[in-house]
């Protein structure tokens, strides 16, 4: 498979990690436990409307990363705040995360594929 495939590939699938999550486990609240995260990351009691705002970036960030617009600095700010959100996660809310600690694993790895697409394979295609 050609290396510039792989790439569009990836793209998707990274614009769809943040759709679902923006959209379906914030916005929609499909996943009532992301809403208790920010909650007591924030030690705010009523979280939807924070948890909407973060859902809305989150598919402004989808858009982001389809529109092709900056790639390199939509990666940088991937990553960034990937990494931000699971150091807050790991140390402050460890047991309402999916994985628990073992989250950070799976954050690393995303945070991987994302610089290895933008910066490693978008130069071969």
């Amino acid at each position: 498979m050609a290396k510039s495939r792989i790439y569009k590939i990836l793209n998707y699938c990274i614009a769809t990690v943040w759709l679902i999550n923006g959209l379906i486990c914030k916005v929609l609240n499909v996943v009532p436990r992301h809403e208790e995260i920010i909650s007591r990351i924030t030690n705010v009691s009523n979280a939807k409307p924070l948890a909407i705002i973060i859902g809305i970036l989150e598919i402004v960030m989808a858009i982001w990363i389809l529109s092709g617009y900056k790639t390199k600095l939509n990666a940088i700010a991937q990553i960034v705040v990937i990494a931000t959100m699971n150091v807050l996660e790991f140390f402050l809310v460890p047991d309402l995360l999916l994985w628990g600690k073992l989250n950070s694993v799976f954050a690393f790895l995303l945070i991987l594929i994302i610089y290895l697409n933008e910066f490693y394979l978008k130069k071969l295609k």
